[in-house]
């Protein structure tokens, strides 16, 4: 017999009644029935009941044994007595009569509890996260995390795709985010950095040849934490893919979304292919942000024309000096007490905001603090722009347009929350499409790029020649799934001309350009292939199909909100013979006088 099973202890059954088996696996908990003492046992695959009789010579052993310990167990299969059943439990019919115990590795006193489903400090769900990985929700969203992987890998192989391995140690790139840098043995005083991306290096192998490339790549962002973002690194499966357009991408890569959530939908329902395409400016528009919940109804509506030159002063002020307003509908509120609307404009004041103005139409007449100043003709426009009925109530943003735009997508997501209007058990899809090329810095007043700089400009050479660089659109692409962002993509460009123009645009000499994507550019010129891709986030996906709110719930070993790995102690100090090899010098940040 094996030494340590011949079966798991979620594999007994009925039929095994009367065999011997052996069984190991972690004492999930004990119940002591006087002469009896029951230990359910537990490894990876299940659950087993065990139970051995005081008369037995080695009941002190099993008495003894703390939950947590590994023990394995040999014994005859024997049926459960019909009261007993278990109908729960695959195993439930059966149970084992210990004839034999061994304690493989005592537990200590635990300093969280396994065998419970409640919520533990994150300080010390981290410290322990080996105990809190044997939990059953979040051992299963790691099985989850295995099998969307393994899915996602088969779905893109059967694509087509060839997958990849690009390198850790690289040079520093703009994604957007701080590098993680490591210093260099070899050459005193320079860096390697670790990948925000494997950006250039899917670029460079289109360049080479390879038609359709994937990879599960991780990706690494000094950046701070949040709830679906972890910090340090991710995971991302990223694509590339040559002689494309827009669609094409689009194309290849929703099949392998659609599939992999409805593989593991466990009954919601998804969004089918072709997902929604919403331009940015759009998504800015209806939805006040550019990773819109189409799971919310309700949509917002441009009506600055309402209240330009209305009676309503406040908003007629702020118009002239280049505000717009915008209304956002809350359906069949109407009836709703005057708390609602008060906690809505106290909600509102707490995001900074100086309140929600609103308008409520029930009977057939318009009220609220708003209503007395629109005459007739200004409320059927207001009907009309946001499609509100008698029932209904509106609220109102007035600011700049960033700021309008962020209130109303605010109010928008708790207005939707509030009157319970958030389609229940579905992932809803969307593209978010036709991003601007470049923005301006608010506190410098340079042109940057706003999203990916590799990018292609609708437009070509033409349009970064002659147009107003903010008006300048590029082929890049989000998608986004019950208001997450999964993934940025885009169609790069690939003439070294335009790479030149676009980069000088955001402030970037030939000479910086040279220095920083040398490798780039001398494969722009030696023949590259038009090609896009995009690459979203595996972690999201998870969290998203697992029901989480916080992705740290589908990543094994994650970091902590301040970017600390409480279980191995990172980032640690190191010693100056260490540092003295890769030719550092730490310089401590000045004390502060707290006194």
């Amino acid at each position: 017999m094996h030494p340590y099973r011949t079966h798991t202890c979620g594999q007994i059954r009925k039929s095994d009644t009367g065999t011997i088996v052996r069984l190991s696996g972690w004492i999930h908990r004990k119940r002591d029935h006087g002469n009896l003492l029951f230990i359910d046992l537990r490894d990876h695959y299940g659950m087993s009941q065990c139970v051995i009789d005081s008369d037995n010579p080695l009941f002190k052993f099993a008495e003894e044994a703390r939950v947590e310990s590994v023990i394995t167990v040999t014994g005859q299969v024997i049926d459960r007595e019909s009261s007993t059943i278990n109908q729960t439990l695959p195993t439930g019919e059966v149970e084992v009569q210990i004839t034999g115990i061994h304690v493989e590795s005592p537990a200590d006193v635990l300093p969280l509890q396994v065998n419970v489903d409640r919520e533990f400090p994150e300080e010390t769900r981290l410290k322990y996260r080996f105990l809190d990985l044997r939990r059953e929700k979040i051992h299963s969203n790691i099985v989850l995390r295995n099998n969307v992987i393994s899915s996602i890998r088969r779905r893109m192989t059967d694509a087509g795709f060839m997958e990849f391995q690009t390198p850790i140690l690289t040079a520093s790139s703009p994604e957007g985010a701080r590098d993680f840098l490591v210093p260099s043995r070899l050459h005193p005083g320079q860096f390697y950095a670790l990948p925000q991306a494997p950006q250039q290096f899917k670029q460079l192998l289109m360049m080479s040849g390879f038609d359709k490339y994937f990879q599960i790549a991780p990706c690494f962002r000094d950046e701070d934490a949040r709830a679906d973002r972890s910090p340090g690194e991710f995971y991302q499966l990223d694509m590339e893919m040559s002689f494309v357009t827009q669609e094409d991408v689009f194309n290849a890569i929703e099949p392998v979304l659609h599939g992999v959530f409805e593989e593991f939908s466990a009954g919601r329902t998804v969004t089918p292919a072709p997902f929604p395409r919403i331009p940015y400016a759009d998504a800015m528009l209806k939805y006040g942000s550019d990773k819109p919940d189409l799971r919310n109804p309700i949509l917002i509506s441009d009506v600055t024309d309402v209240f330009r030159g209305s009676d309503f002063s406040i908003f007629a002020k702020n118009i002239n000096n280049g505000s717009v307003v915008r209304a956002i509908p809350a359906p069949g509120s109407a009836d709703r007490p005057r708390s609602f609307f008060d906690k809505m404009n106290d909600w509102a004041r707490g995001e900074g905001a100086p309140g929600l103005g609103y308008i409520i139409f029930a009977n057939g007449e318009a009220k609220g603090p708003i209503a007395k100043f629109l005459n007739a003709d200004r409320l059927d426009m207001l009907k009309s722009l946001t499609g509100v009925q008698d029932g209904d109530a509106v609220f109102f943003a007035c600011d700049k347009v960033k700021g309008a735009e962020h209130l109303a997508g605010k109010a928008r997501t708790k207005v939707g929350e509030d009157l319970d209007l958030i389609e229940k058990n579905a992932f809803r899809f969307c593209w978010v499409v036709d991003y601007p090329m470049y923005e301006m810095d608010e506190k410098t007043g340079k042109i940057q790029f706003s999203h990916n700089p590799f990018s292609m400009p609708q437009g070509g050479m033409g349009v970064l020649e002659t147009h107003d660089p903010l008006s300048i659109l590029a082929y890049q692409y989000d998608i986004v799934c019950n208001g997450i962002e999964l993934c940025s993509g885009a169609i790069r460009n690939h003439l070294p001309e335009i790479m030149y123009k676009a980069f000088g645009i955001a402030g970037f000499s030939k000479k910086d350009l040279e220095a920083e994507f040398g490798g780039m550019l001398r494969a722009l010129k030696f023949g590259a292939p038009p090609h896009g891709g995009c690459a979203p986030g595996v972690d999201r996906m998870v969290m998203l199909l697992a029901d989480e709110p916080n992705i740290r719930e589908v990543v094994a070993f994650p970091m902590n909100q301040q970017a600390q790995d409480l279980l191995m102690g990172a980032p640690g100090y190191v010693d100056k013979a260490h540092l003295q090899e890769v030719h550092i010098r730490v310089v401590e940040p000045p004390k502060t006088d707290k006194g």
